[in-house]
Parts: C-alpha cells; sequence; structure tokens
C-alpha cells in the first residue's frame, strides 16, 4: 500500500481533534508535555469542560471512552487488542471487549456508480438488481444483497471510499501519540504503545486487502472439500478487486437464534458438536482457523442444516513445526509436566523476559492442578485458558500473535457451544484430538522420521564441519580472527575501583599533610602565631577538613 502523505493543514486538524477528546476525558498531560502540543494552536490547549465529571470513571473506562469518541480507525485498535492480554492488563482487555462496531452507514454514497467503476463493467450486465442500502456496515466497509442474471443471490462488501487514506492519517497520528507516550508517561510505558500501534499497522493493512480475504476463503473450502457438514460461501472472482468482493448470499440462521433454530426442527445441541469439532479441525487438522468465530459469522443453512462460517478476513495459521509444539504442550499440561511446559512457551515465545523462574513454575502448577482437580464435566475451557494468559501476562511471556487468535477463538467457540447446549463440554470433543495426538506421538512411524532427521543433521554437520573448521583457520592465519566479548558489571566494578584510587590518592596526601605539618611544628618554622608554627596549623586543619570528608563520603553510601 502506498504511503499517504497528509497535508500540513489537515495534520493539525487532527492532532487538535484528538487532543480535545483526550482532554474531555482527564488525559491532556499526553500532549501537553510533549512535543506534539507545539504542532496545536493554543486555543485547542484549553481543559475541557467536561473533564471533572467524566474523571469520575476509572482510567481503563475513559480509555475505552476515548477510543469509541475518535471514530472507527480506534475503534478496529481498541477491537483487534481485546485478546492481547500479553500486552495489555486484564481490567483494560475488559473494556476494549465491550467496543462494537457503531458505524453509521454512508451517506450520498453512489453504489451503482462505485461497482461500475471499480469493476469496470455496467451494472445491467450482470446484475438483475442491487439492493442501494447497506445490509450491514461496518469501520472498514459496507455490505450490499444484489442478483446476478443468473438469479444467483450474492452480497457485495465494499470498502468505504477513502477509507486508506483516513486509516494512514489515523496511524501516523497514532505513531506520534504512541512515541510521546513512550517518552513522557511512566504508566503508559508498560503499555507498549509504539509496540502495540506498529501490531495495529500491520492487522489493519492485512484486513483492508480484499484479494487475501478472497485467497482465505477458498483456501478454507479447499481443507474441508467433501466435508457434507459444512458450506464455504462461493467467491465471484470476475466480479471482485482488492476493494470489492462479491460472494455467495448465505440466507441461513444465526448460530445465536435458538428459537429459530428449533423452528426450523434443527437440534442446537447436536449443532454445538458439530461447529466446535469443525473448529477444533482447523486448528489441529488444517492449521488454518477462522480467528473471530462470533455467533454473528456462523450461520445454520435450514434446508440442509450445514453449518457456514463467513468473512475470513481474519485467519490464523500454524507451521506444521509448532502444530506438534502445540500437541506436545497439550500432552505435558495433562500430565502437569511444568518444566517441560516452560521449555516449550520458551521455544515458541516471541519474547521473553521471565523475572522469576519459580514463580512461574508456581503459577503454572497451581494452573494444571486446578484443572486435574475439577470433575470433567465441570471444566471450562474458555476460564483455563484466560487464567493461562493471566500467567503470561504476569511472567512477562509473549507468545506469537496467533496463538493469542488461536486461543481467542476457542474461548469464543466455547461460548457459542454452551449458548447452544448448557451442558456442553468442549473437552468431550478435544478427547478424540487427544488420543490421537498420544498414539501420533509414540508411533513407530514418527519416530522412524524423527531419528531420520537427527541423523540427517549429523550428517549436514560433519559435511560442513571441515569447511568451517578451514574458515576459521584461515581467519586466524590472516590475522582476521575477531572475539566480541562482552563483560558484566565491568562498568561498576570500573566505578568501584576509581572510587577506591580517589579515596587512596585523598589518604596519601591527608598523611603528607599529617608529617609535613608535623615536621614544621616541630622544628619551630617562622612564621609564629603564639609560639605556633602558621604553615604547620594551617597544614593539620586541611588535613583535618580532607580526612572529615572522605569518612563522610563514606557514610553517605559510596557517593564520593
Amino acid at each position: 500500500m502506498a504511503a499517504f502523505k497528509i497535508p500540513k493543514q489537515k495534520e493539525i486538524k487532527r492532532y487538535a481533534s484528538l487532543f480535545n477528546v483526550l482532554a474531555k476525558y482527564g488525559f491532556e498531560d499526553v500532549l501537553v508535555n510533549s512535543g506534539i502540543a507545539k504542532m496545536i494552536p493554543k486555543s485547542y490547549l484549553e481543559k475541557h469542560p467536561d473533564t471533572g465529571k467524566n474523571l469520575s470513571f476509572s482510567t481503563y473506562e475513559r480509555i475505552r471512552m476515548v477510543l469509541e469518541e475518535l471514530g472507527p480507525s480506534y475503534v478496529k485498535l481498541g477491537q483487534i487488542f481485546s485478546n492481547r492480554e500479553d500486552m495489555l492488563p486484564p481490567e483494560l482487555i475488559k473494556e476494549l471487549e465491550k467496543l462494537q462496531d457503531h458505524v453509521p452507514q454512508l451517506k450520498n454514497f453512489d453504489v451503482q456508480k462505485t461497482i461500475e467503476e471499480e469493476l469496470n463493467i455496467t451494472l445491467s450486465d450482470y446484475f438483475q438488481s442491487v439492493n442501494l442500502e447497506p445490509i450491514a456496515a461496518a469501520s472498514l466497509a459496507q455490505v450490499h444483497w444484489g442478483q446476478l442474471l443468473n438469479g444467483d443471490e450474492v452480497v457485495l462488501k465494499i470498502q468505504r471510499p477513502f477509507i486508506e487514506e483516513v486509516i494512514e492519517s489515523d496511524l501516523l497520528v497514532m505513531k506520534q501519540v504512541a512515541r510521546a507516550l513512550e517518552k513522557y508517561s511512566t504508566q503508559a510505558q508498560a503499555l507498549q504503545p509504539v509496540r502495540i500501534v506498529a501490531s495495529f499497522e500491520q492487522s489493519i493493512h492485512e484486513e483492508l486487502q480484499f484479494l487475501r480475504e478472497m485467497d482465505n476463503t477458498e483456501k478454507f473450502a479447499k481443507n474441508f472439500e467433501g466435508n457434507e457438514m459444512i458450506h464455504v460461501p462461493v467467491v465471484y472472482r470476475q466480479l471482485s478487486t482488492d476493494r470489492l468482493i462479491c460472494m455467495e448470499f448465505i440466507d441461513g440462521i444465526k448460530v445465536s437464534e435458538i428459537a429459530k433454530l428449533k423452528t426450523a426442527n434443527i437440534n442446537p445441541a447436536a449443532v454445538a458438536k458439530v461447529g466446535v469439532d469443525l473448529y477444533i479441525e482447523q486448528i489441529l487438522d488444517h492449521g488454518f482457523f477462522h480467528a473471530d468465530p462470533h455467533p454473528g459469522n456462523i450461520f445454520i443453512l435450514p434446508n440442509t442444516g450445514q453449518i457456514c462460517f463467513i468473512d475470513f478476513g481474519m485467519m490464523g495459521t500454524i507451521m506444521p513445526n509448532d502444530k506438534e509444539v502445540l500437541g506436545d504442550l497439550l500432552l505435558y499440561f495433562l500430565r502437569k509436566n511444568i518444566k517441560k511446559i516452560i521449555n516449550l512457551l520458551e521455544k515458541i515465545a516471541v519474547k521473553t523476559d521471565i523475572p522469576d523462574y519459580k514463580k512461574l513454575e508456581q503459577d503454572l502448577y497451581e494452573l494444571v492442578s486446578g484443572v486435574s482437580n475439577t470433575a470433567i464435566q465441570n471444566i471450562k475451557i474458555g476460564i483455563i485458558l484466560n487464567q493461562f494468559k493471566t500467567v503470561l501476562y504476569e511472567n512477562k511471556i509473549i507468545l506469537p500473535h496467533y496463538l493469542y487468535m488461536l486461543i481467542r477463538g476457542l474461548i469464543i467457540i466455547e461460548g457459542v457451544g454452551r449458548k447452544l447446549d448448557p451442558a456442553f463440554n468442549i473437552t468431550d470433543n478435544l478427547e478424540p484430538y487427544t488420543s490421537a495426538i498420544v498414539r501420533k506421538r509414540f508411533s513407530l512411524k514418527r519416530l522412524f522420521k524423527k531419528n531420520l532427521s537427527r541423523f540427517q543433521d549429523i550428517n549436514d554437520l560433519v559435511d560442513t564441519l571441515p569447511d568451517d573448521i578451514n574458515a576459521i583457520l584461515k581467519k586466524i592465519k590472516d590475522g582476521k580472527l575477531v572475539i566480541v566479548h562482552e563483560h558484566k558489571g565491568l562498568k561498576e566494578l570500573q566505578t568501584a575501583t576509581s572510587k577506591s584510587v580517589n579515596r587512596l590518592v585523598f589518604a596519601v596526601i591527608i598523611a603528607a599533610l599529617s608529617i609535613g605539618s608535623s615536621i614544621l611544628v616541630m622544628a619551630k618554622m617562622p612564621p609564629l602565631v603564639n609560639g605556633v608554627p602558621l604553615l604547620g596549623a594551617i597544614g593539620f586543619v586541611l588535613s583535618a577538613i580532607l580526612g572529615f570528608y572522605i569518612v563522610i563520603s563514606i557514610f553517605r553510601n559510596d557517593q564520593f
């Protein structure tokens, strides 16, 4: 996506608008104490009349209110990070989960002209009709119903006009504010605002790529090819671009509409089991899963009873090696092998800064023991996963983004299952997979492949070792071998040594002054004051002052 340069005046207005909202909710110091405030006219840098009233809300409530008032880009930011307990405290996560897309439909939006210009067609050559009123409106796009000439019902997902430019301009402001927050606010530093904005930028750019969404839909369909329990919407590529998607209209019942399901003679409990089975298959078999399986994105087709997922803009991908690690993690969790769990977490983590390994072991042991002591029918995977995310956050372990998407997806899908069937338990769906993982781990085929892989690694090492040794020897001969090492605590040692040497020098000076003064006094060297040599007396006074100064510096915790 090409970079978008915002005119200076427009940029100033955006900063001013941002400051006005921040001031309204008691966050004006964010910009006042930063260089950004210099860009804003002084008329905007005044206290907002509603600030006092809004301060009655908690800090996290006010953050959520700020995002809501700033508009779609900021609401999207909050929604994306509503599942990132690795980066944000639980209290803020609860507030972000309340964010919803309340986006009004576009005014004066010429739907027909937009479709014709985007697809370079005449609408009547392909469509019988297109509904000019949207059936859904979100922060990035509007959805319109249409019917092709052959009678197929479709939906047209159309990006909002100039949405890329709006997002790019909002991102520019977000980056500036994030840098200011990290520089001037100690409280904000813990939230890692710069990292949050960078991650958001990547996510929002991916969601704007409609061609990518079409690819996701077709890949998802291919994974479930031949499975009669699921239906995937057909994508009409010839009528789609990177800003417009034309796909099959799904005339189904939302999975949350239990009364309608019963009216259509569809058993909600059966839907719960099949739907969760399909989701677990996405994760453990395909390694490609729907990252936002909320009830609005899952439909049941009344005629066939098939389950249909929609909206493939946010998908999670698990690499083959990571799938095996996740399987191992599940097994060690069941066996309560805490050491192995920590090893695996460190292996797949993006970043670890564990302050206390004993605390991490204790936290994980309490989590695992709590699960094993709970009756199988009472286990709630959502609660366990939320506790797990809290353990990661408190112990400063950051996992790859797809894992948080996976955890969030499992929590949502379990909630959907329990709504359909109060007696639903996701562990029943997981049991066949855990058994299969155990069989696979100890199968002769896997052991053979693993040992073969290790043998190949050893063989590769033997092949490359002579060349590596020759390269090292050549560098030694040419005098080009450089060894880089770091002395831990060297700076502190230098400082302590410098202090010691300074004190030693002063001690020598004091001793010399004392000895010299004594010689002058004993020799009664003139000039004399009341029979006492003046120079000798001065020397004793200086010695006493310097000695007293050294003693004081020592008692002041080595500040000398």
